[in-house]
């Protein structure tokens, strides 16, 4: 009989900053399959979200994590142990999501389709990505927040939390057996009182989408991508990209945009927001908001707006680019 393939998937544990660390010390990722995935060796790097770091790939479907980690900044030791949502889990694993436009697909594309495992973008005949990675991110006072990666798209799963660990003598003769610094000295170096208020400021969500605009008749909108401060990222394609819907997003961190009005006038446009500025202008937006990148006629310049209203932006590019999409002017 022949042997059924395991799913393969990736494991990342992100820290907010490098001051920010956490050493897993005992782990385990239950999976559906029975078996169980692994942490990366090593602690915490990268930024909130993405840890910047590869590791051997690990198998089934991950349903919950039991880690016991060190707290290297707050000199404190932390067991996480959770099962996560399992229908939401088997929900996500039956889709893929559109990364981007393939020179051999022509069918329209979808946010996502129920295509199942191993869908991996990179071909010419497939735009969509599998689940791919799953990604922990740890915040001060136990704080841990769960992503699932598909490709460049990434969701949160669900926000939760560790339980600190009064009796750790034995946990700390094991931690520090190989260190050349005892936990005394580590505190001494490391040791910061940080709450985790801004990282759970950063889950908050509005109902709001973004829309691209310009009075140039000739304007074609291909591609956004959107990276949000809560670690959430998103890609809108055409044909969706002309209507997209509104729904409960964070706060944007940083955008890209590829739009044409005619040939050899293709053109990225980008923007960077200042989380408190941006936060509070949707607060004050009411329950919809239209986020309205408004590009001039010339290409020259775009400008944001929420709901009519300027919207705060710390900077906004524009820059010539030459990409292949479907219908491109390019191809008439």
């Amino acid at each position: 009989m022949k042997e059924e393939r395991l799913p393969e998937f990736h494991v990342e544990i992100s820290s907010p900053n490098n001051d920010l660390i956490i050493t897993p010390v005992k782990d385990k990722i239950p999976t559906i399959e029975g078996d169980f995935a692994t942490l990366p060796y090593g602690s915490s790097s990268g930024s909130w979200g993405s840890s910047g770091k590869g590791w051997t790939e690990q198998h089934g479907t991950p349903i919950g994590a039991d880690i016991i980690y060190f707290s290297r900044y707050e000199d404190t030791f932390y067991h996480l142990k959770v099962d996560f949502p399992e229908d939401k889990i088997k929900d996500y694993m039956k889709r893929a999501y559109a990364e981007g436009e393939s020179s051999l697909y022509k069918k329209p594309l979808e946010e996502y389709k129920d295509l199942g495992r191993f869908q991996h973008y990179g071909s010419a005949e497939n735009p969509y990505s599998s689940f791919s990675t799953l990604v922990f991110g740890f915040a001060p006072k136990g704080m841990v927040v769960v992503w699932l990666r598909f490709g460049i798209i990434q969701i949160e799963l669900g926000k939760y939390q560790s339980e600190v660990i009064k009796d750790d003598r034995e946990l700390e003769k094991k931690f520090f057996a190989d260190l050349s610094v005892s936990r005394e000295e580590m505190k001494k170096k490391r040791f910061l009182e940080v709450s985790p208020k801004k990282w759970e400021d950063y889950r908050s969500k509005y109902p709001w989408k973004p829309v691209i605009a310009s009075e140039n008749k000739g304007l074609k909108n291909f591609e956004m991508n959107l990276r949000y401060y809560n670690g959430e990222t998103e890609v809108m394609l055409r044909p969706w990209i002309n209507n997209i819907p509104v729904k409960e997003r964070a706060v944007p961190e940083e955008l890209n945009f590829t739009w044409e009005t005619g040939k050899d006038q293709q053109y990225i446009g980008r923007a960077f927001f200042n989380w408190e500025k941006a936060n509070e202008a949707f607060k004050k937006s009411g329950n919809k908001g239209n986020l309205e990148f408004k590009i001039a006629p010339d290409n020259s310049i775009f400008q944001v707006f929420l709901n009519g209203e300027p919207f705060p932006v710390d900077s906004v590019r524009i820059f010539k680019t030459e990409r292949e999409f479907h219908d491109s002017y390019e191809k008439q």
